[in-house]
């Protein structure tokens, strides 16, 4: 094989990586300390983006084991019960790939909906596992604000990840 050959596999492993790196730097970015009162308690649900997307548009790229250990990783630095985020990402990734043929050549509103629906969902077995798992209620306010901030970020990450797809992945 030559030097060609092998600098084309180089650069399709690194394109089937794209969506685990990008979901791993969500995490990042969501772990990341800010200096404002409360903003750990309604952090954007970022990774719950990144399966989505890739769970519907590329589900080869980003595999069930994938997710899981990035949400093991989001449990790890949240301090959450581990396990859990990882748990709740299978079940979105399942949930996309059973009802991917409904989003995939609809419209981004549809898309949208879908994943407003799926996000809601996901904050409610989140918030009710968490509950339980402390045995605390936990107020539902802050619940509320983080899935109204996942649903409005979401249409400008969507955007990040089509051009992503577009320029550094190979069409299907």
């Amino acid at each position: 094989m030559g030097a060609l050959g092998v600098i084309s596999r180089i650069e399709r492993a690194a394109q089937s990586c794209l969506p685990v790196l990008l979901t791993l730097l969500l995490i990042l970015l969501g772990a990341v300390p800010l200096n404002i009162s409360g903003y750990d308690a309604v952090v954007p649900l970022w990774t719950l983006i990144a399966v989505y997307y890739w769970s519907i548009y590329r589900p080869e790229l980003l595999p069930a084991w994938a997710v899981f250990l990035l949400g093991l990783l989001q449990d790890l630095l949240g301090g959450g019960p581990v396990g859990l985020m990882a748990l709740v990402l299978v079940l979105v990734r399942g949930i996309c790939l059973s009802q991917r043929r409904v989003f995939v050549s609809k419209s981004f509103l549809v898309g949208w909906w879908g994943f407003a629906m799926v996000a809601l969902g996901a904050a409610l077995l989140l918030w009710l596992v968490s509950c339980l798992f402390y045995f605390s209620l936990f107020r539902p306010a802050p619940v509320l604000i983080e899935l109204g901030l996942t649903i409005a970020v979401y249409p400008p990450l969507i955007w990040l990840f089509t051009r992503a797809e577009q320029r550094l992945l190979p069409p299907l």
